[in-house]
């Protein structure tokens, strides 16, 4: 069941698609086309949530009451390029297609992200990274709607970027505009294939999952043969040490190539994983002392 004003559309009891392909529906979930759409879903709910790619998304099984809204329309979706290496993107722009599109146009910066299933909102919000890189040493501005519905222009000086986070988790992302630098188009592909080539050997990418389950934690203290006090250590080293590559919870299970990865079956529930992720953290807690927080964003009803 849909209901419509002008251009916003909101669907009922919508499903809610994620790299894991398990999970809730969305109460409610909106399109918005233009900035005027989004300050009427902010009208509707100040605490909506912005949906982007849901590659690193559980949604628990019960769904979600809160505004469930998509960025991934026309008016959100627009990139422009300047050879300088200026890039301005809409929120809802796929990060993959951005990095091809600059690959093309020998601007580089972000081909370090390779493989990173995200929109450009969400790259944003998590400062999204890898074994090569991070999203924040390329950006210049974000340009994001606060709940109240005022537009703001950050400047990445006043952006606190840090590991998989940006705290504007507060804030609705709209677009970014990126600083890149001009290079050869070839040399930006190779960068590019090298990057895909060490994701494709390393992570399961064939699997259902949401990519890191957990961020890689910093030791309070020197833990032998894993790392050094206040030095940031592999999650999925701890995890995999603390025996549970393998490790089963109904129809999900601990990837035996990267144990960070937690993969699905189809007849696998969200309580699965959430239960699964709860095993973990208890096993590594146990062996090594390390609390392991989590990556993926949990979405569950209100009441």
């Amino acid at each position: 069941m849909n209901t419509q004003a002008d251009t916003l559309v909101i669907e009922t009891n919508a499903p809610i698609p994620t790299w894991f392909h398990i999970g809730g529906r969305a109460d409610r979930l909106a399109r918005p086309q233009t900035h005027e759409d989004l300050l009427r879903c902010l009208e509707m709910d100040p605490d909506l949530v912005v949906l982007g790619e849901g590659a690193n998304l559980l949604v628990d099984d019960a769904g979600i009451d809160r505004l469930v809204v998509s960025l991934q329309t026309p008016g959100f979706r627009a990139a422009e390029f300047d050879p300088s290496g200026l890039v301005r993107a809409g929120a809802g722009v796929a990060l993959p297609r951005l990095i091809s599109d600059c690959v093309k146009r020998g601007l580089s910066g972000i081909e370090t992200l390779a493989g990173i299933p995200a929109t450009v909102g969400g790259a944003t919000i998590m400062n999204a990274g890898g074994a090569f890189g991070e999203w924040a040493q390329c950006v210049r501005t974000v340009f994001a709607t606060d709940r109240a519905g005022r537009e703001h222009a950050f400047r990445r000086d006043l952006i606190d970027f840090g590991y998989r986070r940006s705290h504007l988790n507060h804030l609705i992302v709209t677009g970014v505009e990126l600083a890149l630098t001009p290079r050869e188009a070839g040399e930006c592909k190779a960068e590019l294939t090298r990057c895909m080539a060490y994701k494709t050997d390393t992570q399961p990418l064939k699997d259902k999952s949401a990519g890191c389950v957990f961020k890689n934690p910093v030791l309070h203290a020197t833990i032998e043969d894993v790392g050094e006090e206040n030095q940031r250590v592999s999650a999925g080293m701890l995890i995999d040490r603390a025996g549970c590559k393998g490790l089963r919870v109904g129809g999900a299970s601990v990837s035996t190539v990267h144990a960070n990865f937690f993969v699905v079956e189809p007849d696998a529930s969200a309580a699965d994983v959430i239960a699964l992720i709860a095993q973990v953290r208890e096993r590594v807690m146990d062996a090594y002392g390390v609390v392991l927080d989590r990556e993926i964003v949990v979405w569950e009803r209100t009441a």
